[in-house]
């Protein structure tokens, strides 16, 4: 618990720390317009923190995200039959106009608002 709070808040300094390399950036290409210089790369400095700053926030997502599943779909479908495999839940329907052709159906009462059936509004 305590080594994700820790990677937490240094997710947060390594964001924080990139953007400021970002706005040292900028800030450095309005000094050599205002002073009227060729721009050829930025200082070594800022370039380090960046870089710092970016191997830090890769390393701190990469912990607080947790374990990684493999590429292959291959792996996670060892484990699971073909019955699984074409399931879908999602798909199940349990009130469908099917009901109606049944030889025991009785139709609900007449709604109050128009006189048609909730199966008349439907269809």
């Amino acid at each position: 618990m305590a080594n994700t709070i820790v990677n937490k808040i240094l997710l947060v300094a390594g964001f924080a720390s990139l953007l400021h390399a970002a706005y040292s950036a900028a800030h450095y290409r309005t000094y050599l317009r205002l002073t009227e210089q060729e721009f050829t790369k930025l200082p070594l400095d800022i370039v380090v923190q960046t870089v710092v700053s970016l191997i830090v926030v890769i390393y701190n997502v990469i912990q607080i995200v947790g374990n990684f599943k493999e590429i292959r779909a291959t792996v996670d479908m060892q484990g699971k039959s073909w019955d699984t495999l074409g399931n879908f839940p999602s798909f199940y329907t349990f009130n469908h106009r099917g009901k109606a052709l049944s030889s025991t159906y009785v139709p609900e009462e007449e709604s109050s608002e128009s006189g048609k059936s909730k199966m008349d509004l439907i269809s």
